[in-house]
């Protein structure tokens, strides 16, 4: 028999810089998907407390206090929110893929964009920290290490799958794609924010000193950055090379979040304008070719579902079942961690050292001293 994998992806909001009923509505999801019979259940990125969209909007200088608040809510591994999330998965017997700002007992201010891999057991299986901020998160998350690239291993009734995850930007890192490809990867998680608004604060600000009175979502329409084209396109790239399915799992952007952010901000027209018209990323599923891979929802009062490609403007958990044996016939004229690979030209070397700060180095002991 096939050996077949349910995910779920959940393009979700996140309740407004709120760290405790973000986990809560997290939980929610994770036993509404396992009800489905969902084997893994994939959150966005920085889903815990949210992703610090404000800093691509605004100057440094006027975001200090989201700092602040930002580092109030992110969340510690072995916090309360993550326990509460790892017993989660143990009751419904999933594995769950969770993005999360960590913050480190001890280091005042300083947070990693992390995603982790939590088993069917509650176990911890993957701590992977983000290698290196994209552009304007470096306001707020440090560098990672190599550490989290690792493998994760998932149960199922007729085999096990195994499952790796990169954290946005990471799916542009060639290095990083081909160390989980070289273990064997079957299913790949790439998660994303919800919007990416940096393209549109030129037009936004150039109908302000006008004078205009356009709203954000007029301003989008004016784009030429596809949000969903630009992640799918390194989506289905790593899919092709490594003969994977792919899981895209971005953000919602909700009402809410745009009202709370607007109004801790500066400038509250300008920022929730800027939010509306930005691009907003979408949830799909790729087959190890890179094709679009058939989806559906469920209808949570009627069980009912209904078929759908991608979640982009609605908050759902979108579901597609994998056949794993579909990822053998690509490795014939492709394999590129085997056949098709010259170990002789290339060495990738990976060091998994989880980094710290400071290392002390014991004092010797002299005799007379």
């Amino acid at each position: 028999m096939a050996t077949r994998l349910l995910a779920a992806a959940c393009h979700v909001s996140p309740i407004p810089l709120s760290a405790q009923k973000t986990t809560e509505k997290c939980i929610q999801f994770i036993n509404r998907a396992a009800s489905n019979s969902a084997n893994l259940i994939v959150f966005p990125e920085s889903f815990i407390p949210t992703f610090p969209i404000w800093s691509s909007i605004l100057a440094p200088t006027q975001n200090h206090a989201f700092f602040e608040l930002m580092a109030r809510e992110s969340v510690f591994i072995d916090g309360e929110e993550i326990n509460a999330i790892r017993e989660a998965a143990r009751k419904n017997g999933v594995m769950v893929s969770l993005g999360i700002s960590e913050k480190v007992r001890g280091r005042h201010g300083t947070l990693f964009n992390s995603n982790l891999i939590v088993g069917e057991d509650g176990e911890m299986k993957v701590h992977h920290r983000k290698l290196m901020p994209t552009w304007f998160e470096k306001l707020t998350w440090a560098p990672g290490d190599g550490h989290g690239l690792r493998i994760a291993e998932l149960g199922l009734v007729n085999g096990k799958a195994r499952i790796g995850a990169l954290i946005c930007g990471e799916n542009t890192n060639p290095l990083a794609r081909y160390a989980l490809m070289a273990q064997g990867e079957q299913v790949h998680i790439s998660t994303w924010p919800t919007v990416w608004p940096s393209v549109v604060l030129k037009s936004v600000r150039k109908m302000d000193s006008e004078g205009g009175t356009t709203t954000g979502k007029e301003h989008g329409k004016r784009l030429n950055y596809d949000n969903v084209a630009a992640n799918r396109t390194r989506a289905a790239a790593h899919c092709f090379e490594g003969k994977c399915f792919g899981i895209l799992c971005a953000g919602h952007l909700d009402d809410a979040n745009i009202q709370a952010i607007s109004e801790k901000s500066s400038e509250p027209s300008f920022v929730s304008r800027a939010l509306e018209a930005a691009p907003r990323a979408a949830t799909m599923f790729l087959d190890p070719t890179g094709i679009a891979l058939p989806g559906y929802v469920v209808d949570p009062n009627t069980g009912e579902k209904n078929e759908k490609e991608i979640l982009k403007m609605e908050e759902d958990i979108l579901y597609s079942e994998m056949e794993l044996e579909k990822c053998v016939e690509g490795k014939q004229y492709h394999d590129v961690v085997g056949g098709y690979q010259r170990f002789d030209v290339f060495d990738l070397k990976v060091d998994r050292t989880r980094r710290d700060p400071i290392t002390f180095v014991s004092e010797e002991k002299i005799p007379w001293k």
